[in-house]
């Protein structure tokens, strides 16, 4: 390997996987929630994260509707 590289010649190139960047946000959820994906997590060696967003993933992708139904 060299000992110095000279870099002043490179073109830059823009990051093709931006698109593919996941957004950080901060969400509350219930503790039951967290420890339910938390305990599939350690159960499929999946992070619970990552579970939490190919759940919310499958949602988006079949356009599942919440259907709530208020107490009167």
């Amino acid at each position: 390997m060299k000992a110095h590289y000279d870099f002043s010649k490179m073109k830059g190139k823009k990051n093709p996987y931006t698109k593919h960047l996941k957004q950080p946000v901060t969400i509350r959820l219930d503790k039951d929630i967290v420890r339910y994906f938390k305990e599939m997590g350690t159960e499929t060696g999946i992070p619970y994260q990552h579970l939490i967003n190919l759940y919310l993933r499958d949602c988006a992708a079949s356009h599942r509707k919440l259907k709530i139904r208020w107490a009167s």
